[in-house]
């Protein structure tokens, strides 16, 4: 069976059955997340790629880091409609939450990245963002901090271990820790019951019952797990929005980016998005791809119209947007890292 009607399958499954059979589509986050057979972790790795994570040393004008835009302070995201990069210059869409990102098969909303590694690779060379001319630019400044140069050589192993591929795996280990395990909901599936409110149990079963358990369900509520229900590397889709001719259309700007349609030029990808996790929403505002959405309880009301046809009654959003905020986790305590200093090389 091809991809596509894999996940066709999967959908119209979640569809069909009734709510109480629903609730097994539902699993805790795990606190390990899958690793590539080509990049296990090691802990001198992930040290070094949170040094990494943090050094605006990466970007063109340094002045900007990986966690300028993916903020670990906060919800891993900048609360911003659009990203701003190097030189003031702004991004196309808002930037998702790294949080949980190791249960994606594919990065960026558009997927057009099948992996952490290969996002580190071409969000560095992202000229809106980071805007460095080319992985040799970035190898050349990387490799001339001495401090840099030597852990890479120890962790990777040789001379020469300074490669924008080396840079990637250390940085995508890093990422890999962002995982925020116990929440109330996962409490709730693990059996205590009176983790959630009764009003976000209310939520809950609304949240099914009213079909948005289609799409977010799973691990990290955003459709099958890679390593499982999909290869490596395979998104999960939707077209948003899904039901064209709501007001929300215009309000919104929802038509004003095709989404998938820019990365592969096939028709049947337009407004085709990769299904964002919900986990931790109720600290990632503003929503969807565009950030145009800026409180919780009306992304909900755009959600049901514009991809199930159904106005949902001002009670129903209340729940649904109780459960939602049950799906904040428990972050880590993350410090920025001191990182080595500048030094030419010899």
């Amino acid at each position: 069976m091809t991809v596509s009607g894999r996940i066709a399958s999967i959908v119209f499954a979640l569809l069909c059955i009734p709510p109480v059979a629903a609730f097994d589509a539902f699993q805790p986050l795990p606190r390990q997340p899958p690793y590539p057979a080509d990049n296990l972790p090691a802990k001198a790795k992930i040290a070094l790629g949170k040094q990494l994570f943090f050094d605006r040393r990466l970007s063109d004008d340094r002045s900007v880091s990986c966690n300028s835009c993916h903020d670990l302070m906060s919800g891993g995201d900048d609360g911003r409609q659009v990203s701003v990069g190097v030189h003031g210059r702004h991004g196309q869409r808002s930037t998702p939450t790294l949080w949980n990102a190791a249960f994606y098969g594919a990065l960026y909303q558009d997927g057009r990245s099948p992996s952490l590694e290969d996002q580190v690779q071409t969000h560095v060379l992202d000229a809106d963002i980071m805007g460095l001319k080319d992985a040799a630019m970035l190898e050349q400044r990387i490799a001339a901090i001495d401090g840099y140069r030597q852990q890479f050589d120890q962790v990777f192993g040789g001379a020469n271990a300074v490669t924008s591929q080396n840079i990637a795996r250390a940085i995508a280990d890093f990422e890999r820790t962002l995982i925020t395990p116990d929440s109330a909901f996962d409490r709730y599936l693990r059996g205590k019951k009176r983790a959630l409110t009764e009003q976000q149990q209310r939520g809950f079963a609304t949240f099914i019952e009213t079909g948005c358990a289609a799409c977010h369900f799973w691990v990290n509520l955003a459709g099958p797990q890679p390593g499982l229900q999909l290869e490596m590397g395979e998104g999960f889709w939707e077209l948003f929005p899904n039901y064209l001719g709501s007001r929300y259309d215009q309000q919104y700007r929802l038509l004003d980016d095709a989404g998938r349609f820019h990365v592969t030029g096939v028709e049947g990808h337009r407004y085709m998005w990769r299904v964002p996790t919900l986990r931790n929403i109720a600290v990632t505002a503003p929503y969807f791809h565009n950030g145009s959405v800026a409180t919780l309880d009306e992304a909900v009301r755009v959600m049901a119209k514009t991809q199930l046809n159904k106005e949902v009654a001002a009670a129903d959003v209340k729940d649904i947007v109780a459960f939602l905020q049950s799906l904040g986790g428990r972050f880590p305590r993350i410090a920025p890292p001191g990182l080595p200093s500048e030094a030419a090389v010899e």
